[in-house]
């Protein structure tokens, strides 16, 4: 990024302004200018480039999220039977964010899909007849779907040798496993992606992009508006600037700005910082036997976000693997924030929500402090419930991003520690944020079509219709319910990202 980003001085007064630099304000900069070219738009990020925190490849799985392996998108219900509605919905979130990034490409705003996006198997692995026997009823219910159509299962050995070579390797025959394998699943580096939805914005566009500016407040207008207090962290000069419509995307610390607006919506929000940490090789020798993404069913009292997995990773073009992710604890709200994150975030308003969540999570911080706890040994050893034989001097430990869980207000037990992604817009829809963590920037842009849908219906109804159906063909249509859209989608999007299953 040129120094000029670093220079320039904000104007007064923008149509939107859009706080973070990560993949959700990108997304929704690049939908807006498609649009309307003329919306005068900028985007603040506090940090030197665009996806520096949740977003950037290693601070994430890279996991393309399509239900296509996460264990807990498919519950098992009381009477036995499997509820697919939730994987349903987010195999068409992925579908939508693949479609919007075909059009990127096929416009030429976007080159090189392998940069971001590749094939990469997506499998469910569970050892166990118990576990067994669900995942071929979760087969046998997901195959009934058109969203899910190609997907295999086995539990014979030699099967699942040809499968996952290296998990299999030195296996007893008499190990009860099973797994389900769907060849259409993605390893996604959002980061890349990212930066370049933001050269687009910088070079054909006239989206202002503002590197090392903070937004430290936000408050209401008496005409409407929104008046910010930024701050250019280079120069150390602060000036405020006014907005008709605010977009809040700024990872961990969207709760601490959206409190500042003090909207009716926000309040009773709290937020809860996870960090993560994962085991990563880059020994080629391992990497060619484990060419999939695996994931397993959570342990006893495990956060969603704490599925164990063993995944290929594709980072400008040099292949690895990871495998956790395991949890660690922090009170930033940001990998690059401040100690006091935490205790800032409590207020009169969330106080409640915050105790009554923690009193109804306790084996969660008990998980948490185990999982702080672990040396490296201990993580490996957890590792060679997958990997046999690995070797601890295969692998190192990398950091991952910080996420903020939401705490939400509830009537019955004070708070609710959420684990979805969550979009808070007032009544008059000229504020919005994006809150929660999973299954985060898979779905991005059904995420923001949501802010779009909330806070501009009368335009995406009618002027911006045409357009949003060019770059979301599906736009509007349930995917489960037309076989034949379906697999015009896919093949559309197979094509211009150049994937290869």
């Amino acid at each position: 990024m040129s120094q000029s980003l670093t220079s320039r001085t904000p104007k007064p007064k923008y149509d939107v302004v859009l706080i973070g630099g990560g993949i959700m304000s990108a997304t929704l900069a690049t939908l807006l200018h498609e649009f309307d070219p003329n919306l005068e738009i900028a985007i603040f990020e506090r940090l030197g480039r665009f996806a520096k925190e949740s977003t950037a490849a290693w601070n994430n799985a890279g996991t393309g999220h399509s239900a296509f392996c996460e264990l807990n998108y498919t519950p098992e219900k009381p009477d036995g039977s499997i509820d697919i509605k939730k994987a349903e919905s987010i195999a068409e979130q992925f579908e939508i964010s693949k479609q919007f990034w075909a059009y990127l490409l096929s416009k030429g705003y976007i080159q090189d899909p392998k940069d971001f996006i590749n094939s990469c198997p997506h499998m469910s692995l569970v050892f166990g007849e118990k576990d067994a026997e669900y995942l071929k009823k979760r087969y046998d219910k997901m195959s009934e779907s058109v969203l899910f159509s190609g997907m295999e299962f086995s539990s014979d050995h030699e099967k699942l040798r040809e499968w996952i070579p290296l998990v299999m390797s030195k296996r007893n025959k008499s190990e009860v496993m099973a797994a389900t394998k769907m060849d259409m699943g993605t390893d996604v580096n959002f980061g890349t992606l990212t930066r370049k939805m933001g050269r687009h914005l910088l070079e054909d566009s006239n989206v202002e992009v503002f590197l090392y500016h903070e937004v430290k407040d936000i408050d209401p207008t008496e005409n409407g508006k929104w008046e910010m207090k930024v701050k250019d962290r280079i120069n150390n000069h602060k000036q405020e600037v006014t907005a008709d419509f605010v977009f809040i995307g700024a990872g961990g610390y969207a709760l601490q700005l959206l409190d500042s607006s003090d909207i009716k919506e926000s309040e009773g929000y709290g937020g809860f910082p996870v960090s993560g940490q994962w085991l990563v090789t880059h020994n080629q020798e391992l990497v060619e036997k484990h060419q999939a993404k695996v994931y397993t069913q959570a342990t006893v009292d495990a956060p969603p976000m704490s599925v164990p997995h063993l995944d290929l990773r594709i980072i400008d073009g040099k292949k690895a693997l990871l495998f956790g992710p395991f949890a660690g604890f922090s009170t930033k709200f940001l990998k690059e924030g401040s100690y006091l994150d935490l205790p800032e975030s409590v207020n009169t308003k969330n106080l409640k929500s915050l105790f009554g969540a923690w009193w109804h999570n306790i084996p969660l911080t008990k998980y948490l402090i185990q999982q702080v706890a672990m040396t490296k040994s201990q993580r490996i050893q957890h590792l060679r419930e997958f990997i046999k034989d690995a070797n601890e001097n295969d692998w190192e430990l990398k950091v991952a991003g910080q996420r903020v869980q939401v705490i939400k207000k509830d009537e019955k037990e004070g708070g609710r520690l959420e684990f979805g992604t969550e979009v808070v817009v007032n009544k008059s829809g000229t504020i919005a944020s994006l809150l929660g963590a999973s299954p985060g920037a898979s779905t991005a842009v059904y995420a923001m079509l949501d802010v779009l849908e909330k806070c501009f219906p009368e335009k995406l109804n009618g002027e911006w219709k045409e357009k949003l159906l060019e770059m979301v063909p599906s736009y509007g249509q349930k995917l489960a319910e037309n076989p034949e859209l379906t697999e015009k989608v896919r093949n559309y999007t197979k094509e211009k990202l150049e994937l290869e299953y």
